[in-house]
Formats: structure tokens, C-alpha cells, sequence
């Protein structure tokens, strides 16, 4: 069956497993994290899907490009990697602990909104009267979905970690879309290096602060799934197909995240689902989407929203 696929339905569908990998890693972490300390837990995954991809680092091509960065870029890589691993994925674990994932999952979907108004002054990327709109659509829905704005005292530190996890989002992908414009380094290549740089520093500060605990089974098992599986495996892939799809492309199938985590968290986490949640999460995610649209010229590179 696999011949009468055409190249570009088979990325569309590399592109909608990957998202899906990547929305059931929120179920994991939330059971997970039961056992887990957060810090730590987030350290573990990405250390060890670092450990999986390195491999690919020793590739001639690879290497070479590696050798010739100059000392700024590598800064750039560093900060890449502290900014979008040790800060943002380091913020989405501890905000999972105290937070629900649909909750955590819109708050990330501004990360597309943000990135559009930091482009029109860092990157001289104008947004037009469509990607407003899109800004406009994406309050509205978070105002729907808060609505009315009452939060328990426990998890407002959920929610300021969810803040302070978009903010290094945003930050990162301005950093990712210029390093990728300026340096020739593959994708690929740009994921492991940062990766490895902010997995080890997770690593390193949750042992020192949160430790770990014993370990069962079924703990081991999450972890390894979520490193080999959802991020080596599905990085990988997903790298694979922004060679057929484009931005554009990506970004819609990247979208669908909101809408999977949902459901997800709906089936498996017991998180509610009501008429007013799904009017938001619609309004969010159509605002995210009118954001990326920025005509024939529009970037190369997709913002995703990892986990």
C-alpha cells in the first residue's frame, strides 16, 4: 500500500503521527510526574534522547559543519539550549504538576501570537491585517476560556511556571528561526546540539535540588518511551518531513496538538471538556493559525510546541 501513497500525503502523515506522539506526551508526564520530580524527570528524558540522536552528530556532514561554527554561533547554540530545553520544557514539568495539560497546552499556544509581534521588531517581519485578526482571535479565546478568572492559590505557581515556560518559548523560536536563516547547519543538527546542552543542565539541577527517587517499572518505561520514542524518534521524523511540507503546512498539522492534548487529557486524565473550553480552544487555535500566514515569503521555519 505504501507505493500508491504519494511523497506528500506520506509526510502529511509522518507530520500527524509525530503530533500525535507528541500531544500523548502530556498524559505520560502528568502520570509520571506522580512518582517523579519534575526537574528531574524532564532532565532524564532529554539527556537520554540526546544519548539517541547523537549518533548522528558523527555523520561527515554533520561533523564538519559542527567544526567550522564560529565561537558566536556556538553561543547561540548554547543559548538555544538553555532557552528552549532547560527553561521552557524544564517550566512545562513543573507546571504540569500543579496544572491541567489543556490548560498548559493554550497558554503555549501564544507562543505563535508572541513570536508574530517579537518578528515585526527583531526580524523585521511585519505582520499584516490577517495575522491581527489571528492576535485578536487568540485573546478572545483565552478570555473565553478563563472566564470566569478564578484560580486556586496552589495553582497559581502551575500557571506562573506556564508564563515563564512561554516566554522562553517565544524567545527560543525568535533565536531558532535566526539561527536557521544565518547558519547552514541541518535542523536536525540544531535539535541535537541544544537538546543535548539543555537536557544535560536539566539533568544536572534536578539531582541537585530534586534528586531521584526510586524508580519502578513502569516509571523506567515512561521515561524511556518519552526519550526514544517522542523526542529521538519523533524529532527525527518530523525533521524528515519540513523536506515536503511547507511552513505553512506544518504549522497547521502542529496545530492540531490543541485539539489532540484535549481530547487526550479528556480520556485518560479525567479533565473536563465543556461547551465554553471547546469555543476557546477553537478561537485559540483559528488565531494561531492566521498568525502564521504570511503569503508566498513566509519562513521556513515552523514553530512547534514539543513535548
Amino acid at each position: 500500500m505504501r507505493k500508491f501513497l504519494s511523497p506528500h500525503l506520506k509526510a502529511v502523515l509522518q507530520a500527524l503521527l509525530v503530533t500525535f506522539l507528541w500531544s500523548t506526551s502530556w498524559v505520560l508526564i502528568k502520570i509520571g510526574l506522580v512518582d517523579i520530580p519534575a526537574l528531574s524527570f524532564a532532565g532524564l528524558r532529554y539527556a537520554l534522547a540526546f544519548l539517541c540522536l547523537l549518533p548522528f552528530l558523527f555523520q561527515r556532514k554533520a561533523y564538519r559543519g559542527l567544526r567550522r561554527l564560529p565561537p558566536r554561533t556556538w553561543l547561540k547554540l548554547v543559548l538555544l539550549g538553555i532557552l528552549f530545553y532547560a527553561i521552557t520544557q524544564g517550566a512545562q514539568f513543573v507546571s504540569l504538576t500543579y496544572l491541567p495539560a489543556i490548560t498548559i497546552s493554550l497558554v503555549l499556544s501564544f507562543t505563535t501570537i508572541f513570536v508574530g509581534l517579537l518578528s515585526a521588531v527583531l526580524l523585521a517581519e511585519k505582520p499584516t491585517w490577517l495575522q491581527w485578526s489571528g492576535i485578536g482571535l487568540g485573546v478572545a479565546g483565552a478570555l473565553v476560556y478563563f472566564y470566569p478568572l478564578v484560580i486556586p492559590h496552589r495553582e497559581w505557581v502551575g500557571l506562573i511556571a506556564a508564563l515563564i515556560g512561554l516566554a522562553a518559548n517565544v524567545l527560543s523560536s525568535i533565536l531558532g528561526r535566526s539561527l536557521n536563516r544565518s547558519v547552514q547547519l541541518p535542523a536536525l543538527t540544531v535539535t541535537i546540539v541544544s537538546m543535548g546542552i539543555g537536557g544535560l543542565i536539566l539533568l544536572t539541577a534536578g539531582l541537585a535540588t530534586q534528586g531521584l527517587p526510586r524508580l519502578s517499572w513502569q516509571n523506567w518505561g515512561i521515561i524511556l518511551w518519552l526519550a526514544i520514542v517522542n523526542s529521538a524518534f519523533a524529532f527525527t521524523l518530523w525533521n524528515r518531513t519540513l523536506q515536503t511540507l511547507s511552513a505553512m503546512e506544518s504549522s497547521i498539522i502542529n496545530n492540531t496538538m490543541l485539539f489532540q492534548i484535549a481530547i487526550l487529557a479528556w480520556l485518560f486524565l479525567d479533565e473536563q471538556l465543556t461547551a465554553q473550553t471547546v469555543i476557546g480552544l477553537l478561537l485559540a487555535a483559528l488565531g494561531t493559525l492566521l498568525v502564521q500566514v504570511r503569503g508566498k515569503k513566509k519562513s521556513a521555519i515552523a514553530i512547534s510546541r514539543q513535548q
